[in-house]
């Protein structure tokens, strides 16, 4: 599973026109999920993705002293099979390593849910479907997180 995580000050998508999720201060998401994702793969990234420290303290001094929790802060969510797009051979990315989309939106449901269950707000964009996502990003600051079935 991969994820990059951005941390924004606000943050949105939209389909056809509409936007169909949007937020303020919190963590922008974009979610790849591979064909060997299993649910624990799932639960260390929900939980890497909420306690990481990304935020400054309330007094503006450490960059890097509070985690989303913390601030009360708000997450987007986007499904994102193309992070697992493989571009080494020729000119057209394979995504030979992508899980199929049955699967895929399976471990998607399940890690929104999860995120939901901290109580912070979550917005998502839909599964399969062309996005255009508008994001803000504070600092900026983007990571790349990635956990793999063992």
């Amino acid at each position: 599973m991969r994820v990059i995580v951005q941390r924004v000050k606000s943050s949105q998508v939209t389909i056809d026109g509409e936007i169909v999720g949007k937020i303020g201060r919190g963590l922008n998401l974009l979610v790849g999920i591979s064909n060997t994702d299993t649910a624990a793969e799932i639960d260390w990234m929900v939980r890497k993705c909420l306690e990481l420290r990304l935020f400054p303290d309330d007094e503006g001094g450490d960059k890097w002293q509070k985690s989303v929790q913390e601030i009360n802060g708000e997450l987007l969510v986007i499904s994102q099979f193309t992070l697992y797009g493989d571009c080494r051979k020729g000119r057209r990315p394979s995504f030979d390593r992508s899980a199929t989309p049955t699967l895929a939106v399976d471990l998607y449901n399940r890690f929104v849910l999860k995120l939901q269950e901290s109580g912070l707000r979550v917005e998502t964009g839909k599964f399969g479907a062309m996005m255009q996502v508008a994001i803000e990003n504070d600092g900026p600051v983007t990571l790349i997180l990635e956990k793999e079935a063992i």
